[in-house]
Parts: structure tokens; C-alpha cells; sequence
């Protein structure tokens, strides 16, 4: 498309501490721990108003890790992440860059809907951002996409603006984090889909350069 090839360019580092497992738990056990805490959680209000909570879904190994900003209507009463208009938009980027649903890992940030899909509040993130944690320990991804000005500032603990934090490596429980711009946006300013295939290529060979960066260390 006429796209030039991005390579890492700036590295942020947001480092945060995971919780301990024991050696004898296996990964499923750990997964089927998580998933049932997450169904059951009521440290926030939101367990109030959610008709179900996102886990998220995909890929348990996947080498990628999408994270958006919180489940919307269509997800709080299926229980799926990213399956509305905005999702369609989503499984259509990632498979401009040759990977399905299926290959991936998508969640969010909150597990729950806000009312009217607000804006998370800092509460909730704070009582969620652990079961993200855990998540990303127990699917060990090679690279988190950020999908959206939230998720991004999230993860990265900061308030620049998704325009700032495009196009730039950071990191996330040293974990490489690419920004990209949310569906939902895009779907409301067309022009900006350009941009969105830039970050997506940028995230790709960010991933390949360091697959092989790998190969020539080992």
C-alpha cells in the first residue's frame, strides 16, 4: 500500500510487579482460577450494572495481545470482547497483517461495561489492572497492542495523547507495546484508517525485528 517499513524508534518502560505462582499449578488451573474470579468480582460498582463480565477471548498462548478499553453493549450481553460494528472493523485489521481472532488474545482493560460506556474511572481500572496482569503472565504474548487512547495510557501510565504515543515502542511487564488508534474512532474519521495501517505494519515489523534479533542471539 505504499507504506513504508517502521522500526522501533523510542522505548518506554512501565514495569509493574506480578503476582507469585506456585510450580505445581498448571497453566489451565491458573486460567480457570482467573476466568471464575473475574466472573465472580464485585470490588467495584460495576458489578452492579454489567449483565456479565469480558474476560476476554482467543488464543490462551497467542503470540499477540489486543487490549482495548472496556466491553460496550453488544459485549456486556454476549460476554465477548469486541464483537460490534467497531469489532468487525478490528478482525478486518488484524487480518490485514495476516492474523485471525483465533491467533490472538483480546481483551480490556475493564471486565466489565461502564454505564453508557462512559470513560473507566480510576477506581475501576485500579481493581482491573491486576486480572490484565495476570492474564498477560499466564499468555506470555511477544507483543500487547494497545488499541485506543485508554487502553494505551493505561498501560503505559501516562496522560500524552494517543497522538504522541503512536508510532513508538514501549513496554508493558517487559512486554513491547504498540499504540493504534480504536476502531470505534476510526469508524467515525475515515481518513485516519491510513494512519491505523501504518501502526499496524509498525507493530509487525516491530515483532519480526525482534524474532530475529532472537535468532541471531541464540
Amino acid at each position: 500500500m505504499g507504506i513504508n517499513v517502521w522500526m522501533p524508534r523510542v522505548t518506554a518502560i512501565v514495569e509493574h510487579s506480578l503476582p507469585v505462582t506456585k510450580p505445581d499449578t498448571t497453566h489451565s488451573d491458573l486460567w480457570a482460577d482467573l476466568t471464575a474470579e473475574v466472573q465472580n468480582c464485585t470490588l467495584c460498582g460495576l458489578c452492579n450494572t454489567r449483565t456479565q463480565t469480558v474476560f476476554g477471548s482467543g488464543n490462551q498462548h497467542a503470540d499477540w495481545l489486543v487490549i482495548g478499553e472496556a466491553a460496550g453493549e453488544e459485549e456486556d450481553k454476549q460476554g465477548l470482547p469486541f464483537i460490534g460494528v467497531a469489532g468487525q472493523l478490528l478482525t478486518e485489521m488484524l487480518r490485514a497483517i495476516g492474523l485471525s481472532r483465533d491467533e490472538v488474545f483480546i481483551t480490556n482493560v475493564l471486565k466489565c461495561r461502564p454505564p453508557e460506556n462512559r470513560d473507566p474511572h480510576v477506581d475501576e481500572i485500579k481493581h482491573c489492572k491486576d486480572y490484565l496482569q495476570r492474564q498477560q503472565q499466564l499468555i506470555k504474548p511477544k507483543i500487547i497492542l494497545a488499541v485506543g487512547r485508554i487502553a494505551a495510557q493505561t498501560l503505559l501510565n501516562t496522560h500524552e495523547p494517543l497522538t504522541k504515543l503512536r508510532g513508538n515502542v514501549h513496554t508493558f511487564n517487559n512486554t513491547p507495546v504498540v499504540v493504534v488508534y480504536h476502531p470505534a474512532y476510526l469508524l467515525r474519521s475515515l481518513p485516519e484508517k491510513r494512519k491505523a495501517w501504518q501502526d499496524l505494519q509498525f507493530a509487525k515489523q516491530t515483532l519480526i525485528a525482534m524474532e530475529n534479533k532472537s535468532c541471531v542471539d541464540s
